[in-house]
């Protein structure tokens, strides 16, 4: 546990449930925790109690990633937990692989229908098609133009060209919309919708008054920051400010809400997480204020801010945040863009 987790509560210990096992949390909410092929090796999903047109069975808020080793863990949900039970509903927190991979296998399993924002299902149906301007290969010439060179990496990211929709087979055909502030009965408990945005279009986290228990997605985990990137389809966005005025929406739910972050372990500590997030932004854009003192691109960025070793996989996100944090003080009059006669855009403090 490092300086920051130790300043909040876990209330389960060190409790983690195995991949096709049920950890209940309180009568009718359930934590699953699924595996993923990546560093970050692990998704959480939350089984819900609900009853539809007077059918009982239950709804999963996300669904995993699309792979053989998440659906075996499903299948043992389904024998040893849900016991012939059936999901009523599928929620989406939001578009990406982990969190909408196996959307459309369980939707069509059982004739659930899937839940999602308008923002996120929109990207999700573009991304598992590889529509050009959101398919693999169309990050490599934005990164090209940020900086980006090595021959090694950019032909290590022309091979992520379907990396989307190898992990999302596919997204169902029609969904049902959440929008901010909507109150959706969920079994006898009313969750309200809270959409965040610089992480991913229209993420929608999910918050029980009666429990005080805020499903959170990506928005607000308690061990590392959530991704705030620049993409190539948005290529002049401000991503970060974005994520950090969402966070406001957070800041007033209750201090002793229980978070059940998508990543990391159930905590409390909710307003605590919000400044270190915030402090955490803050600390980054200082140290690239600091290296735009001489004119700077993203790729230039990327080791001042990520201190390791990264692959392609982990080189796209860092370019995209190291990206979010150059948006961020060029949109507020700290630094100017400048493209050198190579083509390459760079920073340069004012």
């Amino acid at each position: 546990m490092n300086d920051l987790e130790s300043q909040l509560e876990y209330p389960l210990g060190e409790t983690l449930p195995a991949p096709g096992a049920v950890h209940e949390l309180a009568p009718g909410l359930c934590w699953l925790r699924m595996p993923l092929p990546f560093a970050l090796n692990h998704i959480n999903l939350w089984l819900v109690r609900d009853q539809v047109e007077g059918k009982g069975g239950w709804s999963v808020i996300d669904s995993g990633v699309g792979t053989d080793a998440t659906r075996a863990a499903w299948e043992q949900v389904f024998d040893d937990s849900l016991r012939g039970e059936s999901l009523l509903r599928v929620f989406a927190t939001h578009c990406h692989p982990d969190h909408v991979g196996l959307a459309d296998w369980l939707c069509s399993r059982f004739g659930a229908p899937l839940w999602m924002t308008t923002g996120e299902y929109g990207f999700a149906r573009m991304m598992s098609s590889a529509l050009p301007g959101v398919d693999g290969s169309a990050a490599i010439p934005h990164f090209q133009r940020h900086g980006l060179d090595d021959p090694e990496l950019v032909a290590q990211m022309k091979g992520r060209r379907n990396y989307y929709p190898s992990l999302v087979a596919g997204v169902p055909l029609s969904y049902i919309r959440m929008q901010d502030g909507q109150q959706i009965r969920i079994g006898e408990r009313r969750w309200r919708v809270i959409t965040g945005f610089g992480h991913s279009p229209e993420h929608a986290a999910l918050y029980c008054e009666e429990l005080k228990v805020l499903i959170s997605g990506d928005m607000v985990l308690p061990r590392i920051s959530t991704n705030v990137s620049v993409f190539a389809i948005e290529p002049e966005s401000n991503p970060l400010q974005s994520y950090l005025d969402s966070l406001g929406k957070f800041a007033a739910l209750p201090a002793d809400t229980l978070v059940l972050p998508s990543h990391g372990k159930p905590f409390r500590g909710l307003h605590t997480r919000i400044v270190q997030l915030r402090e955490h932004h803050h600390a980054r854009l200082a140290e690239v204020v600091e290296a735009c003192a001489t004119p700077r691109s993203a790729f230039d960025i990327v080791p001042i801010m990520f201190r390791r070793a990264l692959d392609a996989h982990q080189l796209s996100f860092a370019l995209g945040e190291a990206l979010a944090h150059l948006h961020k003080l060029w949109f507020d009059g700290i630094v100017r863009r400048v493209i050198g006669d190579d083509g390459i855009i760079r920073f340069h403090l004012i």
